[in-house]
C-alpha cells in the first residue's frame, strides 16, 4: 500500500505521517517512511537547493523539474523496490504537492506539472492521500516561531491559492483523498487517520 500525506504549511502533515510510521511498526508490519524532496542522496541535495537556497532564484518551471528530479529517483531507487518487497510506503509529500505548489501556487498550466509528475513516477499513484487541511494563517503561525524555508516565506496570498488547490484536488478524487481538520489535537487526528487505514488494511 502507498500512503501520502498532504498539506499546507503547518498543517502537522510530517508529524502525523511519523505517528503512521510509528503505529505501523509497532504492529510489526512492514513500512518505510520516505519524505519530498529528499529520502535519497541526490533528493537532500536537491531539497536543500529548492526549500534553503535563498540566493538562488528559481522559477517555477526550474522548481517544477528539480521537483521531479528527486522524485525520480526516490520512485526508482525506493519507493517502487519498496512496495514490490511488500512494505507499505509512507510519504511525506508527494505529486499533489507540485500540483499544489507549482501548479495552483505558482500558477503553471496544471497539464504541464501532470505530465512531468507522470514522467518522474511512471504513472505511480497513491492508494490513499490524507490531506491535513488548515486555514493559511494558522498553519503559518505554527510554522514562523521557526526558521522558515523558501516556500514558508511566500505570500498569504499564494499559500491561499496552495490550500484551494488542495481542496479542489480532494473533491475532484474523493475515494484517493482523506480530508482531516488539521485543527483538531494531534491524538484525535491520529486516530482518525488509524482508522482510515486500519480499515484499508481489512479490506486487502
Amino acid at each position: 500500500m502507498f500512503i501520502t500525506f498532504e498539506g499546507g504549511e503547518g498543517s502537522g502533515k510530517s508529524l502525523q505521517a511519523r505517528s503512521l510510521y510509528r503505529k505501523l511498526c509497532r504492529l510489526s508490519i512492514p513500512v518505510i517512511l520516505v519524505h519530498e524532496p529528499g529520502s535519497t542522496p541526490l533528493g537532500e541535495r536537491l531539497s536543500r537547493l529548492l526549500k534553503w537556497g535563498r540566493a538562488t532564484a528559481i522559477s517555477p518551471m526550474s522548481e517544477l523539474l528539480l521537483f521531479n528530479a528527486s522524485r525520480a529517483q526516490l520512485v526508482s531507487e525506493v519507493i517502487l523496490p519498496s512496495l514490490k518487497n511488500g512494505k507499505i510506503v509512507v510519504c511525506d509529500r508527494y505529486t499533489d504537492s507540485t500540483l499544489a505548489y507549482q501548479g495552483y501556487g505558482r500558477g503553471l498550466k496544471l497539464k504541464t506539472v501532470r505530465t512531468a509528475n507522470d514522467i518522474a513516477t511512471g504513472g505511480l499513484m497513491p492508494d490513499l492521500t490524507m490531506l491535513l487541511d488548515i486555514p493559511v494563517g494558522e498553519g503559518l503561525a505554527r510554522k514562523r516561531v521557526n526558521a522558515t524555508d523558501r516556500f514558508e516565506n511566500e505570500e498569504l496570498a499564494f499559500h491561499k491559492r496552495v490550500r484551494q488547490g488542495y481542496l479542489t484536488l480532494a473533491r475532484k478524487e474523493p475515494r484517493r483523498f482523506f480530508v482531516v481538520d488539521g485543527r483538531q489535537d494531534k491524538r484525535t487526528i491520529s486516530q482518525i487517520i488509524w482508522k482510515r487505514v486500519s480499515a484499508m488494511l481489512g479490506e486487502r
